[in-house]
């Protein structure tokens, strides 16, 4: 099971966090902060798993923005980077060239398309199709809401 997911810049910007579980908002922060800490000061040459307590880091960066996952020891590290790699994959779709500002600036999108991809910790749909699918349909409908309510009330 995954216990969260980071996404930070190479600065060491924290840009999006889910947590699957549960920790007071001191120990999130002193987590966030440990980790970038460790995946930035890693060569790039160097493997893409770490060992920390008793759990293991898994990480890829993609362009200007790493992204991390810490799962249980047992869980397999090759899935999880290919999980990394779909959720690259839905944000691609949905942004056209997703980057560190699509992000920022679109961040309950991209919690959004997370939540659909994961729940719990858990992947739920491999399906390249019917997460952005739902997607769409949720802009949809948030569309139509949007141009009812701004209809006048007669």
């Amino acid at each position: 099971m995954m216990h969260f997911m980071l996404l930070f810049s190479r600065q060491g910007k924290l840009r999006l966090q889910k947590w699957y579980t549960v920790m007071v908002d001191k120990e999130k922060k002193k987590i966030a902060r440990e980790l970038v800490q460790i995946v930035l000061s890693r060569q790039t040459k160097m493997c893409s798993f770490v060992e920390w307590r008793d759990l293991k880091i898994i990480y890829k960066r993609f362009a200007s923005l790493y992204f991390c996952c810490a799962i249980e020891e047992q869980d397999n590290e090759l899935l999880t980077l290919e999980i990394i790699h779909r959720y690259v994959e839905l944000l691609d779709k949905y942004f056209g060239n997703v980057c560190e500002l699509d992000i920022i600036f679109n961040f309950e999108k991209a919690y959004f398309i997370l939540d659909e991809f994961i729940i719990g910790g858990e992947m739920q749909d491999t399906s390249k199709h019917s997460v952005p699918k739902a997607v769409e349909e949720a802009d949809m409908m948030q569309e139509t809401m949007e141009e009812y309510l701004a209809k006048p009330a007669f």
